[in-house]
């Protein structure tokens, strides 16, 4: 019988353990990287839906802005307040604004002016029915003080906004799509007794803005979308959505039962596998929105869902690759499977520590993404998913940097709106309490701005405002602050007044400096001003009572001829 040597043996010994170690090196290596590339996978779907979540809220904000804008107008206030508010110069005016603002976003479906002092009866109103606009006067306006959203919006003060829970639109009488899934958001309009004299009502057209979403995204990905209950509004399959409208809740806990973790505010986010598996069914990422008013403890509930076998693709490939390698080097020797390890164990373990060093918000310092075999591949994929995912942050940074500033700005002029400057105003006053001195609020309306408008168009009247605004900058202090509340009215914040006879020095100087014309474009504009002053704290402790003392004195100049100035509870002033 013929035995075999030692190194017979020794080189099948050899070669089983090489073939032993290929195929053992390949088999871990298999498993790291199925791990690492789902959980990498999982975390990019979270980030999307995360993504979406974020332009959702933004969406809604834009609208929230878009309705305090409207409520805000001169003309809501007026058409409210004329008699036959239907009609007229100031409903025409605003119904205008309306239409502009539906053409510009495709997902509005309606805006309306409501008279809160006529039993909610709709004052103006625009709809879009069938892709065009229409105005819907006369006896087709409806009342609607019935609707929660109307009383709702009325208890709220003026500046503040309602939104509605997302539901199908019952409203009887309605001319657009029956059954439209809407979200409504409104803001009171304050009237001249400061009071809320109607709202504004804005019709989100849900359906529409989740299309929109949907061609935005890759074709594979399904969008869910359920309200604080758990009742779904979005889902693949429509007849699951709005089961609460039919008699026959479904909710989104039932089909994901772990999603119930975000309804008890156990988590903000998860993933969930649909399939025992791991590699069939559906991978499914839902995040938990804010929405509405925080104080209601509403919110949404939004998923976004893939195929695994989809999700998984990338790593699928990576094992045939894996499979190849083990067959054609299974039979080579230790050595030579010792340097396969080495070459695959130290670039996965890089791209391993990237991924977990990203998941905590760290940037990977080297991934090796100038190798040109699969494990490059799947760095360079890495690598450009931290990019993508760093720039979609960026650009949320800068939208919500961008969103702040209109929010405290007028974006005429670039002073501080009403709202930034009533922080301004509040702030003084402490500090006034604490050091003892007076500060003087000085109210600037332009004398017969209007004409300017009628006369040259609202192109020369925007320049007139801005140049205003810089006449005002240029003739107060660098800390005093200059401020457009809306229309042709400013206000100037001037602070540690040595005695209040400044204040009188301070109008007459701002009233020498429009006795000089504006030069807009090839115009020389006359525009004068009447301005009114008060005191702190002689003519009010507190900013709303500052601010109405300083529009009396105002409109106290007005009714003396205007082109002057008046102290508040003086006679006498300079005019």
């Amino acid at each position: 019988m013929k035995h075999f040597g030692i190194a017979t043996r020794l080189g099948l010994l050899l070669a089983a353990f090489g073939v032993l170690a290929v195929a053992l090196t390949g088999y871990y290596t298999h498993a790291s990287s199925a791990r690492m590339l789902r959980a990498a996978a999982e975390d990019d779907l979270l980030t999307a839906t995360r993504v979406v979540g974020d332009n959702m809220q933004i969406y809604l904000e834009q609208a929230n802005r878009n309705a305090r804008l409207l409520a805000s107008l001169p003309a809501a206030r007026r058409t409210l307040e004329q008699p036959g508010s239907t009609n007229g110069i100031a409903a025409d005016v605003l119904a205008e604004v309306f239409e502009s603002l539906l053409s510009v976003h495709s997902n509005y479906a309606q805006v309306r002016l409501i008279d809160a002092r006529r039993h909610g009866l709709e004052t103006v109103r625009v709809d879009r029915i069938d892709g065009t606009l229409q105005r819907i006067e006369g006896d087709a306006l409806q009342e609607k003080a019935h609707f929660p959203y109307v009383f709702e919006t009325l208890r709220r003060q003026p500046g503040e906004v309602y939104v509605s829970d997302i539901a199908l639109d019952r409203e009887d009488g309605r001319q657009t799509v029956s059954d439209l899934p809407v979200l409504r958001v409104a803001s009171p309009v304050r009237g001249s007794d400061g009071q809320a004299a109607g709202l504004v009502v804005i019709n989100l057209d849900v359906r529409r803005y989740f299309q929109q979403l949907r061609d935005t995204l890759p074709a594979n990905y399904r969008v869910y979308l359920a309200n604080h209950h758990g009742d779904i509004l979005a889902h693949p399959d429509v007849t699951q959505t709005f089961g609460f409208d039919r008699g026959a809740r479904v909710f989104v806990q039932d089909i994901f039962p772990p999603v119930g973790v975000l309804f008890d505010g156990q988590a903000d986010s998860l993933i969930v596998n649909s399939a025992a598996d791991g590699r069939t069914g559906q991978a499914t990422a839902f995040v938990r929105l804010p929405f509405g008013d925080p104080d209601d403890g509403r919110f949404l509930v939004l998923g976004l869902s893939q195929p695994l076998n989809e999700l998984l693709a990338l790593f699928d490939q990576q094992r045939r690759r894996a499979l190849e390698l083990v067959l054609l080097f299974s039979a080579l020797a230790v050595v030579l499977s010792a340097l396969l390890a080495r070459a695959v164990t130290g670039p996965v373990n890089a791209m391993a520590q990237a991924v977990t060093a990203f998941s905590r918000g760290e940037r990977a310092s080297r991934l090796p993404v100038k190798r040109q075999d699969e494990l490059g591949v799947l760095a360079r994929s890495v690598e450009l998913m931290q990019t993508q995912i760093t720039s979609q942050i960026d650009e949320l940074e800068r939208s919500r940097n961008e969103m702040d500033h209109l929010a405290h700005h007028d974006a005429l002029t670039g002073l501080p709106n009403r709202r930034l400057f009533l922080g301004y105003l509040d702030a003084a006053i402490a500090r006034a309490r604490r050091s003892g001195k007076p500060f003087a609020l000085l109210f600037v309306d332009l004398d017969r701005f209007k004409e300017i408008n009628d006369e040259l168009g609202h192109t020369i009247g925007d320049a007139v405002l801005r140049a205003v605004a810089e006449r005002l900058r240029s003739h107060v202090r660098a800390d005093d602050t200059v401020a457009r509340l809306g229309g042709d009215e400013f206000t100037v914040l001037y602070e540690n007044l040595e005695t209040p006879h400044d204040a009188e020095l301070i109008a007459a100087k701002l009233h020498e400096s429009f006795q000089h014309p504006l030069h807009i474009g090839e115009h020389a504009l006359q525009v004068r001003a009447s301005i009114g002053v008060s005191l702190y704290p002689d003519h009010g402790g507190e900013a709303t009572e500052l601010l109405s003392s300083a529009d009396s004195a105002m409109y106290r100049t007005k009714l003396a001829g205007r082109d002057g100035f008046h102290l508040y509870g003086e006679d006498t002033g300079h005019v």
